[in-house]
């Protein structure tokens, strides 16, 4: 039997509460509301709704006192707050979530966006998505057509925390016009560049939230030797190469220079890093989020047992760093007929990143950075060819190939 979940709206705009009764109603939620917040905490101790929705501009008590007032009381730990506003500044977002607030809406609300959104809430899950699976270079085209021709582009939204975004290949360009579509602005997000090379950069130029003032983005990068990250974003774009110069940007662009190194993020998260097996300075990426971990290995180079190259000790390293990943997106360029053709180039075969997989305990692998010469059908075999090796081992590992438009959930 499926439990009826309580919402309380407090909103002084009679017109917002019968559009939010009409959309909770229909989505199955049994409906309360108050227009009068002061008299908001009384409904809540009576009620003890699953979860209260505020509006921050009221008289008597505004939207960021009452959920100060919530979060103050433990009996009340339990219950969503969601902040419904008029206010798009990320300086107010960014306050509702100091005061507690576990998600942040703004109006006019898109129905099914809203629910969805608040259906995440009560998962707090992470949800990765896939803009762009390939390596090196774009390849669209009918024999590409299911996974998808774009280069490295991938999103990590948490319920709470920053919203993330690693690299910024072709990909890119199927994010920019997704979030445009959306409206959902002010964007607020981390931009994790693993390496420079061109196939995780050139989509970058191309990111429409970038031109538009209001929205708020950090560029994460390794620092490459002597270049900045800001110089290096700044030199793709040089007039020779881009007709647009990086001083077009209209949203805040800040650059952070990264190492070996681990930072809080906020609200329960955290960013590490760790130094690839790959040419030029080329960073991996883990997500923590409460017990929850992520990881993202692209690109790097697993030199077989018997390769004079073989570096055990990179590989333990390697392993402690995405240990017990509930997903690690990996690099698993080749297969292993094409791996004998192109060692030394700074990229794993699909058989490697499973065994890697296995190895550190990891719930679920991704294989990623297809090949460029590779279509739809060699993908598939890639696949075949892991998942039967962690058969052989008895792995609990799951493997799978996302697409471009997947959605994974943790």
């Amino acid at each position: 039997m499926t439990t009826i979940r309580t919402a309380l709206v407090v909103d002084d705009d009679h017109d917002m509460i019968i559009l939010l009764r009409a959309i909770l109603e229909k989505a199955g939620y049994r409906v309360l509301s108050e227009v009068v917040s002061l008299k908001a905490m009384e409904r809540i101790e009576t009620e003890m709704p699953d979860c209260v929705l505020l509006d921050i501009m009221m008289p008597g008590i505004d939207g960021l006192q009452l959920c100060q007032q919530i979060r103050s009381r433990k009996e009340f730990e339990a219950i969503k707050v969601i902040m419904v506003s008029a206010k798009p500044y990320d300086f107010d977002r960014q306050r509702a979530i100091q005061f507690g607030a576990d998600a942040y809406f703004i109006k006019p609300i898109d129905p099914r966006q809203f629910l969805e959104g608040l259906e995440q809430v009560f998962q707090d899950a992470m949800q990765l998505r896939f803009w762009g699976v390939r390596g090196t270079l774009p390849i669209p085209g009918e024999k590409t057509l299911r996974y998808g021709g774009n280069t490295n582009c991938i999103t990590l939204q948490l319920t709470k925390g920053p919203f993330f975004i690693f690299d910024a290949g072709s990909g890119i360009r199927n994010l920019s016009d997704h979030l445009m579509a959306a409206k959902k602005f002010p964007i607020s997000a981390k931009i994790l560049i693993s390496h420079p090379h061109w196939d995780h950069i050139n989509g970058l130029p191309f990111f429409v939230p970038l031109y538009i003032k209001g929205n708020e983005f950090e560029v994460c990068c390794g620092f490459q030797n002597g270049v900045s990250t800001r110089k290096m974003i700044s030199d793709q774009m040089d007039g020779v190469y881009f007709p647009i110069k990086i001083k077009e940007f209209s949203a805040r662009v800040y650059f952070r220079d990264l190492q070996e190194e681990t930072w809080d993020v906020g609200h329960g998260a955290t960013v590490s890093t760790m130094l690839l097996n790959h040419p030029g300075t080329c960073l991996g990426y883990r997500i923590n989020y409460g017990d929850r971990k992520i990881a993202y290995i692209t690109d790097q180079e697993l030199y077989p047992p018997g390769s004079p190259y073989h570096n055990p000790s990179y590989e333990k390293k390697l392993i402690q760093f995405v240990e017990q990943a509930d997903i690690l997106i990996m690099d698993a360029t080749y297969s292993n007929e094409e791996y004998r053709l192109k060692s030394g180039w700074g990229h794993s075969t699909a058989q490697q990143a499973a065994d890697l997989a296995h190895r550190a305990l990891v719930k679920t692998l991704c294989l990623h950075h297809h090949d460029p010469d590779q279509m739809d059908d060699q993908v598939d075999l890639k696949l075949e060819q892991a998942r039967q090796y962690l058969i052989n081992l008895g792995s609990a590992t799951q493997c799978i190939a996302p697409a471009e438009g997947d959605v994974l959930t943790v």
